[in-house]
Formats: structure tokens, sequence, C-alpha cells
């Protein structure tokens, strides 16, 4: 198995108003010797926003804004803006993340020339209620079950009228065109999806309505062994390799002690990453440490950023909800092991 090392807690909440009481899931991009880790910060009565801080190597903190980079601004994202993911295409910066008003939560996109001034593109997934996603899969092609059984997180007794979203989290760009297109992967639970454009002007709600009717061609992973049995989402951007896309994502276990939050990893097609063709069966890492275990959620550790030095792959993470860490690995061991474990594909 991968020799993984934990190199501890890289940031922790402060008393500034803004991150008082928590930082975690960061975004994160190596440019030289510098990483730039956007985070989110957490205020009293969950809200968040986008923090930032820059690295001086893989694990030194050398610069922490006093202030959050990005807030809300609309309706749609009142309640926050969250875990930030982010890339670079061409001479452009993708950030994605999610924006949260009380009750929707669904991915958005903002870009950038520079790292400092973003411009705010809006909900880049389905406009849709969770009501309409269930009528399109009643056509499509037979999906997971679980796709389908997701009422009581949707809907309580009380409000059975609400028209509430279809949550779509977890957006993260791959980080070049591929065969032309501009690719992303995002999170329907219990899965992983993948969509492919032209540009950003073709996220139409009629787009979004024939992919949910053709569902299943879309989906790149679902849910397969124990550690992530409950569901499965996105987490790093992909990384290229002679051998893959080498995803890190997450999944979640429903245990005795309640869901658990583990670190997992994939590799896909290089021409074609809506087809696995390797995944580990045993999760990369999972909450050990007992800041891991306890915080405001615990057992959660929740990959969201790399960074790469040499062949030693710097993996951050969201710790119990509360501070950030970062692991440790060898890329090319990691890409060896997943080798061992192909994927039957049924595609």
């Amino acid at each position: 198995m991968i020799e993984v090392k934990k190199e501890g807690i890289l940031l922790k909440k402060t008393d500034l108003e803004f991150e008082s009481e928590g930082v975690l899931n960061p975004a994160v991009i190596r440019e030289g010797d510098s990483v730039h880790i956007f985070y989110r910060a957490v205020r009293k009565g969950n809200y968040s926003t986008i923090g930032y801080c820059k690295l001086d190597g893989p694990l030194t903190v050398v610069e922490r804004s006093d202030k959050p980079l990005i807030t809300s601004e609309f309706e749609y994202e009142s309640h926050g803006v969250e875990d930030a993911r982010i890339v670079k295409i061409d001479d452009l910066y993708y950030m994605t993340y999610t924006v949260y008003d009380g009750i929707n939560a669904q991915g958005a996109l903002a870009v950038s020339t520079d790292l400092k001034n973003f411009k705010k593109l809006g909900i880049i997934v389905p406009p849709v209620t969770y009501v309409e996603f269930v009528y399109l899969l009643e056509s499509a092609k037979r999906v997971n079950k679980k796709y389908y059984r997701n009422h009581k997180f949707y809907y309580h007794e009380e409000d059975t009228e609400k028209k509430i979203l279809l949550w779509d989290k977890n957006v993260i760009f791959f980080p070049r065109r591929i065969n032309g297109k501009l690719c992303f992967l995002h999170r329907i639970r219990p899965g992983i999806q993948i969509t492919e454009i032209n540009e950003l002007h073709e996220l139409t709600k009629e787009f979004w309505r024939n992919y949910c009717t053709n569902l299943k061609k879309h989906i790149v992973m679902d849910p397969r062994c124990k550690h992530e049995s409950n569901y499965i989402g996105g987490g790093c951007p992909p990384i290229e390799t002679e051998q893959g896309w080498l995803l890190i994502y997450h999944g979640v276990q429903k245990t005795s002690k309640g869901l658990v939050y583990s670190a997992c990893a994939a590799l896909l097609k290089l021409d074609d990453p809506s087809i696995e063709i390797a995944r580990l069966p045993v999760a990369l890492f999972s909450p050990e440490l007992e800041w891991e275990q306890k915080g405001e959620v615990n057992n959660v550790v929740f990959p969201t950023g790399t960074a790469l030095f040499g062949d030693t792959l710097y993996i951050y993470y969201g710790a119990a909800d509360e501070q950030i860490a970062c692991a440790s690995l060898s890329l090319s061991a990691l890409v060896n092991e997943l080798l061992l474990y192909p994927t039957k594909n049924e595609k």
C-alpha cells in the first residue's frame, strides 16, 4: 500500500471575524516556488467566504490576508461561498466553488488573469429542481437507484411545497482542454459526472435538461468500495500523468459513529476522462488523528487541492471541517499502485 505522510495542520481559524469558526477545504495552485491557497473561511452563523494565503514551497506560510478575497454578492450565495477549486487553462484561472443561499447549494465559476481579481460568472450546474431531475431520470437509461432516493435529503414533511433545486457541487475543471473541449467533473449524489463543452455559453437550461435525461452516459464513477459506499464526490483537480488523469476524490461511508469522509484515488483515461481505468479498493487515507476525528464535523478528511514538487505530491485537505492540513506521497508510487487495480469498464 502507498506510504502517506501526514504533514500536519497548515492553517487554523483565527480571531478575525470572517474566519473565527473554522478554515477548511482549500483551492490550491502552484506558481513557481509559491503555492497559492484559497480557503473556505467560516464565521458565526455558518456563513462562508474565501480567504487567501501564500506558501513558500509546499508547507511554509509566508502571507495570509486579514480579509476575505471572495464574498457573497448575490441572493443565490447569500449564505456563503464555499469549497473552491482552481486550475489554469491557457492564460485564464478557473475557480469553481459552491454557492449557498440557506436552502440550495450549487456549483459556480469565477475567472481571473492574476489570482487577485476574480470575475464571477455565476452558477454553471443544472438549474432544475430535484423533482424535475427525478422526472427527467424516469425517461433515461437506468442509473444507480440512489440517484432517485434523496427525497428525505431535499424535503421534509412540513415544507413539501418548497422547490428545492438539485444540489450539484464539487465542480472541478480539468487543467487543459481535452479534444478541444472544456471538461469538468461535478457531483450529483451519489456519483461523479463529467460535462464537456466547447464554450461556457452552451450551459443553458435546455442543455442541462437533455444532460439529465441522458445522465447514465455522463457518469464517470459511482460508489463501489466499502469506504465510499454512501456516496463519492470530486476532490482535487485531475493531475495529468502518462498513465491517465489521477483523480483524488472523497468517499463517504455510513458507520456506527456517523459518516466518515476519506481521501480516495482513481485513474481516468487521458483522451476520454469519462472512462475510469483504475481505482484503489481502499481509502488513500482516512481520519486517524485527533484533529481529523474531532471538530466541527467529526471524522472528515476532505481533499480539495494538490501541489507537485518533484515526485512528491502534497494533498491539502479540510480536517474535521475546522482546519486545513496536508499529506504527502510519491506520485509515481501512487500511479503504479493504481495500475494494479484496473477497472472492468462497462462503457
